[in-house]
């Protein structure tokens, strides 16, 4: 059973003053996450994580995560402005972008973020936009499936992120004659991986790959990104990652492979959104019809609009109905938005306690890739973010969008 981070008289206080849906975020679980990940990597010197704005772009909570030591990683022209508006700037930025427009390489190194190269062909367009940048990072694809004991996690093969072995060291060699001269790796081959051997797996390839790149190229490998695929578990049957256990494991391979090679000076970065906030925030909404033809169904106030994962992924997220977490789940639901699509759905044939009209579902695990990939199909307008703060208190830090947000960018 999954416990929620609010009860029933904190939602009825929250939205007596600000209305549902909303998606709220636990500002003490945020903290204490990240003081986690800093202690499991404590080993290394330099480890820093970059956090993935796209998971939760909201200025308080990059600003949150900042007070940890966090960078960001942006992926795009909106979010290296949000980084700056937020007080990021040169090294606390890592730009990882994929068929990058021009001028977004060109701000990217206005701001001195290290950019991570998609392709092999960037180098030539990012040398003509803006020059070669002292340190610079490329992003690695293996291709094939990635397996760890026998199981397929992903497959990079594919993807369409990252170079080649054979471009990657050819990008290596072509940068260091332009004058780059700190090089950075980054590889992502596996999404939400529930599993403590993915990091140290994907951290053993990188590694020997940094040590075969430096033989071969003789260039100066500052540090390796993991970047993210550490995931949660959705589900209430499954078992967290632990990250001190994930840390020790990519210090052994570290010391394995590393270390004899005269390596053990690299950085460790990570780039974690979904393990950073995806169980430390969740979505407020209100029972407010139900229906009862060939199933059974109750209407709620929120939409795929404000969570679209199980609509568009067919995704699990566990759903915990307020003041009821004791009462027996003997009624089968589909727990239903308004949009005009079937598939607007946050969970099919359910077991919920009884819900009554009136009643606050909280759906949870939802603080990354929740409200941040929202839309307004149907017109329908995008939720507000409410952090709850460590001391019970709360405050909106993003406000629900209004009808004249929704036409502002029309021509009548």
């Amino acid at each position: 059973m999954k416990k929620t981070f609010v009860n029933l008289d904190k939602i009825r206080e929250i939205s007596a003053q600000i209305p549902t849906p909303f998606h709220l975020y636990d500002e003490r679980g945020i903290e204490e996450n990240a003081e986690r990940l800093k202690a499991a990597f404590a080993w290394n010197k330099g480890f820093r994580e970059y956090f993935a704005v796209k998971a939760t772009p909201t200025p308080a909570i990059l600003k949150l995560l900042q007070k940890h030591g966090c960078g960001v990683d942006c992926s795009s022209l909106t979010e290296l402005i949000m980084g700056e508006k937020c007080g990021f700037t040169g090294d606390d930025i890592m730009f990882s972008s994929n068929d990058t427009p021009d001028n977004e390489f060109v701000e990217a190194a206005r701001l001195g973020a290290i950019i991570n190269l998609d392709d092999i062909t960037h180098i030539e367009i990012l040398k003509n936009l803006a020059g070669i940048p002292k340190k610079i990072c490329c992003r690695f694809n293996p291709g094939g499936a990635f397996e760890i004991a026998n199981k397929i996690m992903d497959n990079p093969g594919d993807a369409k992120y990252g170079m080649t072995r054979e471009q990657i060291f050819a990008a290596f060699r072509e940068l260091k004659n332009l004058g780059a001269e700190e090089f950075g790796i980054h590889a992502f081959l596996a999404s939400n991986t529930v599993s403590n051997d993915y990091y140290p797996v994907l951290a053993s390839e990188l590694f020997q790959l940094a040590v075969d790149i430096r033989r071969a190229v003789d260039v100066k490998i500052t540090f390796i990104n993991l970047s993210g695929g550490v995931g949660i578990p959705y589900r209430p049957e499954q078992q967290p990652n632990d990250i001190m256990v994930i840390g020790e494991g990519v210090r052994r391979v570290y010391e394995e492979i590393l270390g004899p090679a005269g390596m053990d000076d690299i950085a460790i970065f990570t780039e974690m959104g979904r393990f950073m906030l995806a169980p430390y925030g969740c979505l407020v909404t209100k029972a407010i019809r139900e229906k009862h033809i060939y199933k059974e169904y109750i209407g709620v106030d929120a939409c795929a609009c404000d969570l679209m994962r199980p609509a568009m992924y067919g995704a699990y997220h566990h759903i915990t109905v307020l003041g009821k977490e004791d009462a027996p789940a003997d009624h089968l639901y589909d727990v239903t938005g308004n949009l005009c699509e079937n598939n607007d759905k946050f969970a099919v044939d359910r077991a919920l306690p009884k819900v009554d009209m009136g009643d606050y579902l909280v759906i949870h695990d939802t603080g990354a890739h929740g409200r941040s990939m929202g839309y307004n199909y149907n017109g329908k307008l995008r939720s507000g973010e409410v952090m709850l703060n460590a001391d019970g208190s709360f405050d909106l830090i993003r406000r629900a969008e209004t009808p004249d947000d929704y036409f502002a960018t029309l021509v009548w």
